[in-house]
């Protein structure tokens, strides 16, 4: 059997930016042990595969050890192959996923996502944070993950995160973030429990980091900066229980793999 791939670069403002995403399209569900096996032979952060139902497409996500239940760059990049090459100029997609029903509309040369707002809340430090991180935050709050509010955007930078404790911490990761110096917000992600130490450009990470940063300055439309060494670059407007979250695409390759 053949199978086509792509791979695209999400939330990225040049090629080997961003977050690269493994997309596969397909005509039938392949066995979960298959998806996991070509997803662990990628080796990217989420290799995303969807079929057609109805108008509409059924979305999933895994990274190389794991299916997950939601995932901003690869469906980024979803919409990105649909309205490119699959159905070029379609300006609307949706996706039925475990996280829910997700849509992808393109605005020019941006595609931006319509994902859940997952607020955060004020909670108590918890132990093992400081040496999770490598520094003590000034503020912690949760929600799917942990989010480690800092000072400033150096402090974010210089974190040397230690991925076993991160692990120990539980929750979906821990989002660390900051003001930014040319951005409303910068972050970085780590999400070593699903076989991603430190992900270059998380859209589902803006699902928490957006409504905090919407409430702390006072405005709906932000920009944010995923300072990892690829560095992502976010679009965020939020509308109460929905975030947009709109970012651009560019290709690195298209082929075939081949399953048996």
């Amino acid at each position: 059997m053949e199978l086509t791939i792509y791979q695209i670069d999400a939330f990225a403002e040049r090629r080997f930016a961003g977050n690269p995403a493994a997309v596969v399209p397909l005509q039938s569900w392949l066995p979960d042990a298959t998806l996991q096996v070509i997803a662990a032979e990628n080796n990217v952060a989420e290799t995303a595969y969807f079929l057609r139902e109805g108008d509409g497409f059924h979305l999933r996500w895994f990274t190389p050890t794991v299916e997950v239940d939601l995932c901003g760059h690869a469906t980024l990049a979803s919409g990105h192959v649909i309205s490119t090459y699959l159905e070029p100029g379609r300006a609307r997609m949706s996706f039925r996923s475990r996280g829910g029903m997700l849509g992808v509309e393109r605005r020019g040369d941006l595609f931006a996502l319509d994902f859940p707002v997952h607020r955060p809340k004020e909670t108590a430090m918890p132990d093992g944070v400081e040496k999770a991180l490598g520094r003590r935050p000034a503020r912690m709050l949760a929600s799917k993950q942990w989010l480690a509010v800092y000072e400033s955007e150096a402090e974010v930078a210089g974190l040397k995160p230690d991925m076993a404790a991160i692990t120990a911490l539980g929750r979906d990761g821990i989002i660390a973030t900051a003001p930014g110096k040319s951005s409303d917000y910068v972050c970085r992600y780590f999400a070593p429990h699903a076989g991603i130490p430190e992900d270059p450009a998380t859209g589902s990470a803006q699902c928490v980091t957006v409504p905090y940063w919407a409430e702390r300055l006072g405005k709906t439309q932000l920009t944010g900066r995923q300072i990892s060494s690829r560095v992502g670059s976010f679009q965020c407007e939020l509308k109460g229980e929905r975030v947009d979250i709109a970012g651009r695409c560019v290709a690195y390759l298209e082929g075939k793999i081949h399953v048996d």
